[in-house]
């Protein structure tokens, strides 16, 4: 058994490594190791777990994987595998555990994984597969969806009736997570790198100059203008390729500025999840500062919440902000070194074309070096805390802020607050029994025939939120 995970081990897995035929668990975890998976991966016959999550690993999964029958527990998650899944995992005929989730997979799921008939978790999430999800196996076995003339119907019943309560408590557990489970975090005392940015696959083969930028954006036009931030502008940018991108470039007139991205390239050259928004590439020659990042073509959720056009409703609100408690709780909890954003409200919840929420704005966040102490190195100038501790609270805190005003559609700073009534006492004094008088008025309406079933999910996140 051979156990690395959670380390910075980096570089290609040694060709020889895979000879290792006596070998019957391994977990290289938690590292950064690219390159792909060989042919060889065969040798292994004995093998019973294999856990290379979290790494940097590419190409397509080998066929010749479904030569090892005694595997037990396979995890490649979280890394950017391709290529559809082999036809061959159906003679993994040992296989209790299959996580495959958070890669860029393609093409149909293959029937044959249900010949698996000891696999009793399988996780296929966040890729690009297509197909039926297999449910014969013995310990798989769930009803295919029925399909009626009450169709639409029955969506509403289920969502009102499953997927609300199961979303909140979903929300309730994260949260917990981030409130109960502060002092439980992977050990991690690595002194912090040069920064570097690490590119995304879209960029690997690419560097961006100042003058792509600058054809990009039609030379930093008001009319590619997106928003203006304390240190940076951001411009929506279109490559020649058709390539779509934010460009935030940085005010380096202002103090701070540069500490803010140095700040953000630190984050996010590491980090990896489905709800942060993904740094791309970056522009740098000492006088000009600019990070290219996904575009996100639906804004922010401040605008979806404030614009006259933008009316989001009771499902796609409670789906964000699950996308936002997913974010946290791999920035707290997910990472060797955990991460508080600092700065969680609406405008740095970014949507894109699929409603998918993405965190963003990591220009005040703070690395946490693994100890209970909780202090912190400061990459920028704003302080957030007293006396340089910060802790994953002050994310939990702001995220239950965001939530309530998500749900009441009322800032902080609306002007019916002063010092003796803010935003959370005011909410607390109405909950739980007159949660009409703060919810949004778009999201409730007493003729809608599932009124109670939706004042109930709206009362459930905000007396979340109180706590």
């Amino acid at each position: 058994n051979l156990s690395l995970g959670s380390n910075e081990l980096s570089s290609v897995i040694p060709s020889t490594f895979w000879n290792l035929n006596s070998i019957l668990s391994f977990d290289f975890s938690s590292n950064s190791l690219n390159g792909s998976l060989p042919l060889d991966i065969e040798n292994m016959k004995v093998v019973v777990e294999i856990n290379l999550s979290r790494n940097y690993l590419t190409g397509d999964i080998p066929p010749t994987i479904g030569g090892l029958t005694n595997l037990q527990l396979l995890s490649l998650e979280n890394n950017r595998l391709q290529g559809p899944i082999p036809e061959s995992f159906g003679e993994l005929t040992s296989l209790e555990s299959l996580d495959l989730s958070v890669n860029n997979l393609s093409g149909v799921i293959p029937i044959s994984l249900e010949k698996l008939v000891y696999l009793k978790d399988l996780n296929l999430s966040f890729n690009r597969l297509k197909g039926d999800i297999p449910t014969r196996s013995p310990h798989l076995q769930v009803p295919l969806c029925k399909s009626s003339s009450h169709r639409k119907s029955s969506k509403n019943v289920i969502l009102l009736g499953v997927v609300l309560p199961l979303s909140v408590f979903i929300i309730a557990v994260l949260l917990a997570l981030g409130i109960g489970l502060i002092t439980r975090y992977r050990k991690g005392n690595t002194e912090l790198s040069n920064i570097e940015v690490n590119m995304s696959p879209q960029a690997m083969w690419r560097r961006f100059s100042y003058q792509e930028l600058l054809l990009a954006t039609d030379h930093f036009s008001e009319k590619s203008l997106i928003g203006i931030g304390s240190f940076g502008t951001v411009y929506k940018g279109r490559f020649l390729d058709g390539m779509e991108v934010a460009i935030k470039v940085f005010h380096l007139q202002f103090d701070g500025a540069l500490k803010s991205f140095d700040a953000e390239c630190e984050v996010l050259k590491s980090v990896r999840h489905r709800n942060l928004v993904k740094i791309i590439s970056s522009c740098s020659n000492g006088n000009f500062e600019a990070l290219v990042l996904e575009y996100m073509a639906n804004g922010s959720l401040e605008k979806c919440l404030y614009s006259s056009n933008g009316i989001l409703d009771i499902f796609q609100r409670l789906s964000i902000m699950i996308d936002v408690a997913l974010a946290l709780e791999y920035l707290h909890f997910g990472y060797s070194n955990p991460v508080v954003h600092c700065d969680i409200k609406p405008s740095n919840v970014l949507l894109d074309d699929d409603m998918v929420a993405h965190l963003s704005d990591f220009g005040i966040a703070k690395l946490l070096n693994g100890k209970e102490s909780m202090r912190t190195q400061t990459l920028a100038t704003i302080e957030y805390g007293r006396e340089g501790q910060v802790s994953p609270k002050s994310d939990v805190y702001g995220y239950g802020i965001t939530l309530i005003e998500t749900f009441t559609k009322k800032k902080p700073t609306c002007e019916i607050f002063c010092e003796e009534m803010n935003l959370k006492n005011w909410v607390n004094d109405f909950l739980p029994i007159s949660v009409m008088n703060v919810v949004d008025t778009s999201l409730l309406r007493r003729e809608d025939k599932y009124f109670a079933a939706k004042k109930q999910c709206v009362s459930s996140a905000l007396s979340l939120a109180m706590n």
